[in-house]
């Protein structure tokens, strides 16, 4: 039996939905209060859904009876300040339990981790699954949780632990919706007039649950592999989404030193407001900076061919346009 946690979030409906298309029975956990993506709604028959919260050992146990297959993308996302501390803990106890249960029931694992958890390479490289997490520079918590829930995987690894972390970057999809790398899109929908000086990875959810399923069957253990696509501009980024919306793609840079400006004007505006900032630090930071990773890896150990982008954004603008 396969079992999927986070099943209720973007890249876990993809992998259920693949699955369940393919004709397989799976088991699904999500919180109580969660609610079940539509996508998965025809496939009920074949999805049999528990409620366990992740931090609840007893609850997990009862979802792990007899399975062997386990693909563990659950976590909770957040990049707020506020929730830095609660995001770690919960990440990571989740996975140390998750880790526990695979090595109880000899189930197999794959563990969807992020490029966030990879460390950065030199100006003018691209980042490698070599590349380590520097633990001794500010992370936003969900960075932190990534790689500290990556520690509990590679402990059980050298326990005995059939397992393997895929590292994506920034996951684009149909079933995205509005929120996540949907923002983006919404967005510039919308009409948005400044763009930045950044870039970053991007790969479309369709590839990622491929490479995963694939991984699973490979008999590959003990390795991590960056899943990404293709490294863009945010302003050609903008551009290709744009166009596709037929819209006018945005005009204005905004430096890196305006972004400075913001996240400080943010910060004091939401000490006086209580609420919380527009732009935080973290955010303003990583939006104008360029990062560029290498998915040599993966593509020689599974022979992927991935979706193009400029596909991708095609078919994520079209349903946009028809919703």
């Amino acid at each position: 039996m396969i079992l999927i946690t986070g099943a209720t979030g973007f890249l876990g409906s993809e992998l259920a939905m693949y699955l369940a298309k393919q004709g397989t029975t799976i088991r699904c956990i999500k919180r109580k209060s969660s609610v079940i993506p539509n996508i998965l709604l025809p496939y009920q028959n074949q999805i049999n859904w528990i409620n366990a919260d992740f931090l609840n050992y007893g609850e997990l146990e009862s979802a792990f009876k007899d399975i062997t297959q386990v693909y563990h993308c659950g976590a909770w996302v957040s990049f707020k300040e506020a929730d830095r501390s609660a995001v770690i803990s919960n990440n990571v106890q989740g996975t140390a339990n998750v880790v526990k249960l695979c090595k109880q029931q000899g189930a197999r694992m794959v563990h969807v981790s992020s490029v966030a958890a990879v460390g950065l390479a030199k100006r003018g490289e691209l980042i490698t699954e070599n590349h380590q997490f520097n633990q001794n520079t500010r992370h936003d918590g969900y960075a932190t949780s990534k790689f500290e829930s990556e520690a509990e995987v590679w402990r059980g690894i050298k326990e005995g632990l059939k397992a393997v972390i895929v590292n994506p970057s920034i996951i684009i999809g149909t079933n995205a919706g509005k929120k996540g790398s949907g923002e983006i899109f919404e967005a510039l929908r919308k009409g948005m007039l400044f763009y930045t000086t950044g870039g970053n990875g991007f790969v479309d959810a369709e590839d990622v649950v491929r490479c995963m399923v694939l991984l699973m069957h490979s008999g590959i253990t003990g390795q991590r592999y960056i899943i990404n696509n293709e490294n863009i501009s945010y302003k050609n980024l903008s551009t290709k989404i744009t166009r596709a919306f037929n819209k006018s793609s945005p005009k204005i840079k905004l430096m890196p030193w305006t972004l400075e400006l913001a996240w400080r004007g943010a910060a004091v505006w939401a000490f006086v407001t209580g609420k919380s900032p527009a732009i935080d630090k973290t955010t303003a930071r990583s939006i104008s900076s360029s990062y560029n990773y290498d998915s040599s890896k993966i593509r020689k150990a599974i022979e992927i061919e991935f979706k193009p982008l400029d596909q991708s954004i095609i078919d994520i603008c079209e349903l946009a346009l028809r919703s």
